[in-house]
């Protein structure tokens, strides 16, 4: 039997940016917000302090949920090495006490390259995943049209 993994992450918009961490596989580079996945008796702050230490070095004050977000691997792109995976994205929006303390090493996650701001009119440009967010970034800001925004990719 499997299991469904539970994951919280990062929305950090600073002076119209947002942060990224900058990922290569085989496709190519791709962009996800920072977080990663829950473990068991942590709760999402937790994850998420822990994460963004571990991924940009640096503390995060967690503040509401932005949205929550299925991935079922077998239904998007990456179907044939995803086939088996499906978790549950809790995004939280977030702010940097010390947004100039983020430092990008070697020891973070084998398929992180490095740690980006990226300009919120670039988006589009950009290999951001989830691309089915890329429509909330507005004006600045982050609006989702739902609080829940299903299985999407």
């Amino acid at each position: 039997m499997r299991h469904i993994r539970t994951a919280a992450r990062a929305l950090i918009i600073l002076d119209q940016k947002v942060l990224a961490i900058k990922m290569r596989d085989k496709t190519g580079i791709f962009y996800i917000l920072p977080g990663g996945g829950q473990r068991h008796g942590e709760s999402f702050k937790d994850t998420l302090i822990r994460e963004c230490l571990e991924e940009i070095r640096t503390d995060v004050e967690v503040g509401e949920l932005a949205y929550v977000r299925e991935y079922i691997g077998k239904n998007h792109e990456f179907f044939l090495a995803h086939s088996g995976f499906h978790q549950v994205e809790n995004v939280f929006y977030c702010s940097l006490p010390n947004p100039q303390n983020i430092v990008f090493t070697a020891k973070s996650d084998k398929k992180q390259i490095g740690v980006e701001w990226i300009p919120l009119e670039d988006l589009h440009a950009r290999r951001f995943l989830p691309k089915a967010i890329k429509p909330f970034f507005k004006g600045g800001k982050f609006e989702a049209c739902s609080n829940y925004l299903g299985d999407v990719n």
